[in-house]
């Protein structure tokens, strides 16, 4: 099975947005920068996952997106879907119909049992992803990361995120 670029994109900006605080956002301009992806093409998954109610959409000079539930009630699965849509990645086309020996529909009684497989696979592979919340990605990649890679992550967020937090004097 293969997932498009899209969900990767999604994915990890998702992560970034659930280190956001209160109700800031980032623009979808700096996660397209930050990945390295059109902006064209990040703003495509980013409405999904909008419409999806995974992100929330503020507009405005202050707008960007955020994470609209808490990261612990987004599965990976949720993020999936949004980008790739609910149908199966296995659709099965009844091509043991198609042959030259053209046979009754009555031959065909039992349900194919390739579709059968591949449709028990798809749930188990859904499950998994289902039970993968964007906290535990999160927590672990702190947990794991080397060092720089997480300081440059908070970096990232710190600059980008609106609103600014106000500098307080001394």
């Amino acid at each position: 099975m293969k997932l498009s670029e899209g969900v990767e994109a999604a994915i990890h900006c998702a992560a970034l947005l659930a280190g956001l605080e209160d109700d800031a956002t980032i623009p979808g301009a700096a996660l397209a920068r930050e990945f390295g992806l059109s902006p064209s093409y990040l703003l495509k998954h980013l409405n999904a996952l909008t419409a999806a109610r995974i992100l929330e959409s503020v507009p405005g000079p202050a707008g960007g997106y955020r994470l609209a539930r808490a990261a612990e009630e987004i599965s990976l699965l949720d993020i999936v879907l949004a980008v790739e849509g609910p149908q199966p990645a296995f659709r099965c086309c009844e091509i043991r119909r198609r042959g030259p020996v053209k046979l009754p529909a009555s031959a065909y009684v039992k349900p194919c049992g390739i579709n059968a497989a591949m449709l028990r696979a798809e749930k188990a592979y859904r499950a998994a992803l289902a039970a993968e919340r964007l906290s535990d990605i999160v927590a672990e990649y702190l947990a794991g990361a080397d060092p720089r890679s997480v300081a440059a992550s908070r970096a990232f967020v710190a600059q980008h995120r609106r609103p600014q937090r106000p500098v307080s004097s001394r």
